[in-house]
Order: C-alpha cells, then sequence, then structure tokens
C-alpha cells in the first residue's frame, strides 16, 4: 500500500484514514480519533508489520475498523465507522468485558443511553461465548458522535439464537414486529446475524436485526423486504442486481437484510439490504463502476465517492478487491439513502479474482 510505513502502528494508519475521511465531510477529526485510540488500547500501538493482534472479523484482513459513508436522502454524507474493541484474549473473541469497559468510559463523556441495553445485556451473556465476536462499536460521525452497538445473537451457539432475538424484542417492545419478520421472512438456511442499539434516548432511536440469507435469490430476498410495509421489493432487487452483477442466487457472501424496530409497532418501520459486492466483482475497479453506477440511479452526487475512496487508499483499483466490501440501500426511517462502506487494509489487500460469468436472470 502506498506510503505504508513498516513501523507505522494500527493506531496511526487507522487515525491517517480517518483524519483525511472527515476533512471530505467536514467533521472535526480530533474525538473520532480519540475514541478509536480507546477501542484499540495497546492493540493500536502495535506496529503493522507485526500483523493483527487477534483476528477480528470486521474486515478480511482482520483489521478491526471499518469505514463507511452514508449518503442520505435528506442531508450531506456522513462518516461511520465499525469497530471492534481490542479483545483481552484472542481465543475467546466473543467475551463482551472490553467492550462494555470502552462503553462506561464513554457513557458520562457522550451521555450514552444504556437503559435499552442493560435491558437485554444479560441474554448475551455467557461464560462461554460462541463465535467470532460479542459486540462491534458503531461511529456516527456528526458533530456530535452518536453510538451504536452490534451484539451476537449467536454467543450461546447458532441453535439458540432465534429463542434469544425473540426474548430480546419482546422485552424492548417489539415482539410483534419480530413475528412478522419470523414468519414472512425468514428461512431456515438463514441466520441471525447481528442485533444492534442505538445508544442514545430519543424517538429515532432505533433497534435492529440483521439477516444473512445464506444462499438465497432474488425471490427470496423480494420476498424478505416484503416482509416490512412500504417497501418496494422490486427497487430491493434491482439494486442487488446492479451491485453484484447477477440475478443470484448468492451462494457466496450472504446478502443482508437488516430490519428497523420501534416499541409497539405491529410491524417493522425500516429495511435495508446490504449486498457484500468484494464477493461479486473481479477487483475494486469493477466494485467502484457499479457502486458509481448505484450512486447515479438512486440520485446521490457520485463525486463524493471517489473522494472518499482516495482519502481511504490510493493504490490503484485494479490491484486488489475488498477496499469496497459492502453497498447498501436504505428505505425507510429515518434516513433513506444508500451506503458505501470501505476497508482499512491495514495488514493486508487481498488480491484480484478471476472473472465471474454473472448467473442468468
Amino acid at each position: 500500500m502506498e506510503g505504508l510505513v513498516a513501523a507505522e502502528s494500527l493506531v496511526e494508519h487507522v487515525t491517517g484514514q480517518l483524519s483525511r475521511l472527515c476533512r471530505f465531510t467536514g467533521t472535526d477529526a480530533a474525538e473520532p480519533a480519540r475514541l478509536v485510540a480507546d477501542l484499540l488500547g495497546d492493540a493500536g500501538r502495535r506496529p503493522l508489520a507485526a500483523g493483527p493482534a487477534w483476528r477480528s472479523d470486521v474486515a478480511d484482513d482482520h483489521s478491526p475498523v471499518e469505514f463507511s459513508v452514508a449518503f442520505d436522502r435528506h442531508g450531506p454524507p456522513v462518516l461511520r465507522l465499525l469497530a471492534e474493541a481490542a479483545v483481552a484474549d484472542p481465543a475467546v473473541p466473543a467475551d463482551l468485558t472490553p467492550a462494555l469497559d470502552f462503553l462506561h468510559r464513554q457513557a458520562g463523556r457522550h451521555d450514552l443511553g444504556l437503559a435499552r441495553l442493560e435491558q437485554v445485556r444479560d441474554l448475551f451473556t455467557t461464560d462461554r461465548p460462541q463465535g467470532l465476536f460479542g459486540m462491534w462499536h458503531s461511529l456516527i460521525l456528526r458533530d456530535v458522535p452518536e453510538f451504536k452497538v452490534y451484539l451476537n445473537p449467536e454467543i450461546h451457539g447458532v441453535a439458540g439464537s432465534g429463542a434469544l432475538v425473540r426474548e430480546a424484542l419482546g422485552r424492548l417492545g417489539a415482539g410483534p414486529a419480530y413475528r412478522v419478520v419470523r414468519e414472512r421472512a425468514l428461512r431456515p438456511a438463514d441466520r441471525l446475524t447481528f442485533f444492534a442499539l442505538d445508544l442514545r434516548d430519543s424517538g429515532t432511536a432505533r433497534i435492529k436485526l440483521y439477516v444473512s440469507q445464506h444462499g438465497a435469490g432474488l425471490d427470496e430476498v423480494a420476498r424478505a423486504a416484503a416482509a416490512v410495509p412500504g417497501v418496494d421489493p422490486a427497487e430491493v432487487t434491482a439494486f442487488c442486481e446492479l451491485a453484484s452483477g447477477s440475478a443470484g442466487p448468492y451462494d457466496r457472501r450472504p446478502i443482508i437484510a437488516s430490519y428497523t424496530f420501534a416499541p409497539g409497532a405491529p410491524a417493522p418501520i425500516g429495511y435495508s439490504v446490504y449486498v457484500p459486492i468484494r464477493s461479486y466483482v473481479a477487483d475494486d475497479l469493477e466494485a467502484y463502476d457499479r457502486a458509481h453506477a448505484l450512486l447515479v440511479r438512486h440520485g446521490f452526487d457520485p463525486a463524493a465517492l471517489e473522494a472518499a475512496v482516495t482519502a481511504v487508499s490510493r493504490r490503484p483499483l485494479r490491484d486488489g478487491v475488498g477496499l469496497i466490501a459492502h453497498v447498501s440501500l436504505r428505505v425507510g426511517p429515518p434516513r433513506p439513502g444508500l451506503g458505501v462502506y470501505l476497508s482499512s487494509e491495514a495488514y493486508a489487500v487481498t488480491a484480484p479474482q478471476p472473472q465471474r460469468i454473472p448467473a442468468a436472470s
């Protein structure tokens, strides 16, 4: 990677990318950089040449940070950051302790709303956590950072994830809406991948469930989207087909559907679809061209995409695949729009893949 210094640390690499992205979005980088340094702790000071301190599942090269740009219908692009707190014991990556310690350090400084998390925290707590993560943190970098957590529904094992999610959403007043998703959208092959909470006390704070739709085709993606009132399944499938270059089935990395819940609502109030574009392109130039076309199709200025990609990496896009990791379409409240997800590539660049022939429509 251009500009990589042998002795550069993880936190130096990530905060450099973050600073350039913040210049692009007009955001003050000082507090986001402090938060990243706090999350990464001693692992952040580890030289990149030494490799990752633990095998984070945030990114393919085990970088514990991923950036994204949210293109919103009703405002300018917003920078977001997904990160994992430094794991104390690499043999137990799903341990919640480091992530909760980070939240407690930030709670007073940023007036975090932890009440809903406390309502369900015991469900995600165990002496024998399973899976590749316990909790991830999302920072939405507006003038005042907003916090969100992703919890692992499979922390007790895959078989128990459905009961765990049902209980958690029931406690939070979203049981009826989850029944709609369970009955109209979920398939036996689907996995309940993330349970997410906005950490703020407001009427727009979200409860979200992410579902990995393994091996799904467009008809199954459409059925999952139709579980949410007001969502046009044709818009969702058109997005997936343009992003992936095929009509499926999506048998590499799965399409991910997310459902937004509000207490007392009889059905989900919002929906997003995430396409792991890196699995369906030969290289990042192809991914860039598809993301560019999606932005144009949905009425966004594609110049912002070039600025964001350049802020993260200046390597030729043909030289790797995975810098542009996902693209997403958000439908419904509170902020409909598109998202482009950018890997930090702190440790490695994945080599381009052979050109794939799209499946027949």
